[in-house]
Formats: structure tokens, sequence, C-alpha cells
């Protein structure tokens, strides 16, 4: 059981402080809530019947996908730079295969995962900023793609759709470019690997590389796109939390994306969930749902790239209003919270 002691204040004074991790399915708190009936049956079923389905689906692909990053990365040199290795610039036939093969096969896994419809709209925002002719956030001189993709972050599925979406290079722990299959994946996807606990010159180092990287983007129509998560961790999808500046310091133009769920029984957000938990659950429901809007590309003025915290607290802004996220005051350790 959750232990509220700690903290001095009741469940409800909690809830009411961290209201952008509540979860609010059937599953209840953490998905330890007490089942109805009819829950449990279904979960049952799901368990011997769906999921033994899912789990080899998905290993299949991932293990098919692995075998091709193989075969198109033997022989190649990765790009080394700043202590990151990454093949996402290479060339020619393999990097057409490794971008089709993985857009694909990231969107049949989610094909797999039951999302078998995504919704995707494009919206023009209603609200508008004041600008001038000096200070246009759309200005015709600057036009071209954006070096960045900014998205709200509700769960790990996000990197899927994103992956399906614009293959972007993601900044990702360093101890991911280890792991066995996903670890030439995420090299093939160009991530750039950090040690997300250090403070010290290593994170700055890592700082720079995303920088550098996405000015490449925006100017380099062959080189990969980056894409961040500015909250910086996964909520409930009803709030929007401060972003941090890393993303918005290279002065580029961004691409703002925001993904939402919509359930039934279980909520696919990673809010205060543990992993295992959280992917039981998912994989024993039937049918998810996905929905994504895609606003028009913000180009920052003159006074924004000044201010990167400006700029930052303004997309923050626009991308709220837009789609009627709740402001969140607040950055939560989640590791307090999963059990």
């Amino acid at each position: 059981m959750e232990n509220w002691s700690v903290s001095g204040t009741t469940p409800e004074e909690l809830e009411k402080k961290f209201a952008a991790y509540v979860r609010r399915d059937v599953y209840g708190t953490m998905g330890r809530g007490e089942l109805p009936t009819r829950e449990k049956v279904l979960l049952g079923l799901a368990l011997v019947t769906l999921v033994p389905v899912r789990v080899v689906a998905v290993m299949t692909i991932l293990l098919l996908y692995y075998l091709i990053c193989k075969v198109c990365t033997i022989c190649s040199v990765p790009n080394r730079e700043e202590e990151q290795e990454d093949y996402a610039h290479m060339v020619g036939w393999r990097r057409i295969v490794i971008v089709q093969c993985g857009r694909a096969l990231s969107r049949l896994m989610l094909f797999v995962l039951g999302f078998y419809w995504i919704t995707q709209s494009y919206r023009i925002p209603t609200h508008e900023k004041p600008t001038t002719t000096e200070e246009n956030k759309h200005q015709p001189g600057e036009m071209g793609r954006p070096g960045v993709i900014i998205s709200n972050h509700v769960s790990y599925l996000d990197i899927l759709y994103h992956m399906s979406s614009s293959f972007p290079s993601f900044v990702a722990k360093r101890s991911v470019a280890k792991l066995p299959l996903v670890g030439l994946i995420s090299k093939c996807l160009g991530c750039i690997y950090v040690q997300r606990e250090s403070k010290s010159s290593d994170f700055k180092g890592v700082s720079a590389v995303v920088t550098e990287r996405i000015r490449e983007a925006h100017q380099n129509m062959s080189a990969p796109i980056m894409m961040l998560f500015p909250e910086g961790t996964t909520t409930n999808g009803e709030f929007l939390l401060p972003f941090k500046t890393g993303g918005f310091l290279a002065n580029a133009p961004v691409l703002p994306v925001l993904l939402s769920y919509h359930y039934q029984r279980f909520s696919p957000a990673w809010d205060s969930i543990s992993g295992v938990r959280h992917v039981i659950f998912l994989l024993c429901q039937f049918v998810n749902y996905m929905e994504v809007t895609q606003l028009p590309t913000y180009y920052p003025s003159q006074q924004e790239k000044d201010d990167p915290k400006l700029y930052a607290n303004n997309v923050r802004r626009l991308m709220a209003s837009e789609a009627g996220y709740g402001h969140s005051p607040i950055l939560l350790i989640k590791t307090v919270f999963r059990i």
C-alpha cells in the first residue's frame, strides 16, 4: 500500500498538488485499485489469449528490425562525436531501408498493441501572439523544415508513434546503447546518449551536441531531425509541465506535436504506475486509441532567440492552449510513486 505519511499530507492534498500524475481509469491509483468483477474476467481472459500473441508478435517485429539494421550497418563506420556513436548520418540505400522499414515496423507494432486507428490532424492556432514586421514567428525568410519536433510526453508509446511518423533522433539514457537489440536500433535512429543523473560537464557536453544536431537538421534536409520531450517526464496527459530549455538553445524553428490517448478502461498514460504493471495492462486491452495534432512550425522572434526560456514558455503556452491542457508548475520525481 502507499505510504502517504512521508509527506505529512493527506491523499486528497497530494492528488491536488500532483494532479498531473493522477490516474483516473478503472485501475485506480498506481494501477492498484479494486477492480469490478467484469474487469477481472476480461483481464483474466486477455492474459491467457491476447497477451501471448502480442508478446510473440512484438518480439518478432523487434528481432526483424534488428536484423535489418544489422545488415545495413555491416562494414559501415558509425559517426562518432563527443563520445556519441550513431548510424543516422549514413546515406544511400542503407539509410533509406533503415528509415522506411523503421517507420513501417513501428506502425505495425502499434497496430499489434491495439492502436488500429490513429487520428491525425493539422491545426492552425486560434490564438496567435502579437507580432511585428521585424518579429514575426512565421518569417518567410526562415522558411524551411524545423530543427526539432517538440512533443508532450504521456507514455513510452509516444516514441513508437514518432518513429512511425518521422523517424527522428531522440535523447536516451547512455545504458540504452548497450541493450540487446534495442542498442543497435537506437544508434540507427541517431540517439544522443546522456547520463541523466549527471550534472557535470558531461551533461553540458551532451547539451552542446543536441544544440548542434538541431541546427544541422534545420539547415540540412538530409540530416536526421531531432525529437525532444521538453517536459522531461511523462504525465497523465491532462497537463503540460514546464519545458526545459535544451531544445530551444539552437534558435531554430520547432514543430509542436500534441499526443493524447483516449480510453474507456485502462489509460495508456505512464504516470504513477510501474512499468511492468503498465505493460501487462496495456497488452490486455484489445483496443487502444491515440489522437495526434500537429501545429504549424513555430518560428522564434528575435526576443525569443535571445531568451531560450521565453521561447520555451511561449511554445508551451501555445501547445497547452490548443490542447486545453492544464498548466502544472511542478516536476515530480516519479519513482516516489511507482511501487
